[in-house]
């Protein structure tokens, strides 16, 4: 299994991110993020070169999150546009491909030049 390194700044906030957080959702995307999409989306700088999977660890300004599932497609609007949706609910069921669910915790305070990073153990 290879080794997972990724790192992300937070280079842009919308303005409607606080109210998703409070849904459990962080929705991710690099500058390709369509103007629709920009008030609800943290904006990153961030390649995903490599696939995240179950089991995966995304740490935010230094608070881990374990990731408990990879939606089917998720990967795949990664690597192209920085973009999923991360459900912080601690979900059983896992309906929406775009997602990648984890455990259940609070979402901490994200800033600009906040860092995201994923890891695998």
């Amino acid at each position: 299994m290879s080794q997972l390194q990724v790192d992300l700044n937070v280079i842009d906030i919308g303005e409607d991110v606080e109210l998703m957080k409070e849904e459990g959702l962080l929705i991710l995307f690099n500058n390709t993020v369509p103007e629709d999409l920009k008030t609800i989306a943290v904006i990153h700088d961030g390649v995903f070169k490599e696939e995240i999977i179950s089991g995966d660890e995304m740490i935010i300004n230094g608070e881990t999150f374990r990731i408990i599932h990879v939606g089917d497609k998720a990967n795949e609007t990664l690597s192209q546009l920085g973009h999923a949706t991360f459900n912080f609910e601690g979900e059983t069921e896992f309906d929406m491909p775009g997602t990648v669910y984890l455990e259940k915790k609070a979402i901490p305070r994200i800033e600009l030049g906040s860092t995201i990073s994923f890891n695998r153990l």
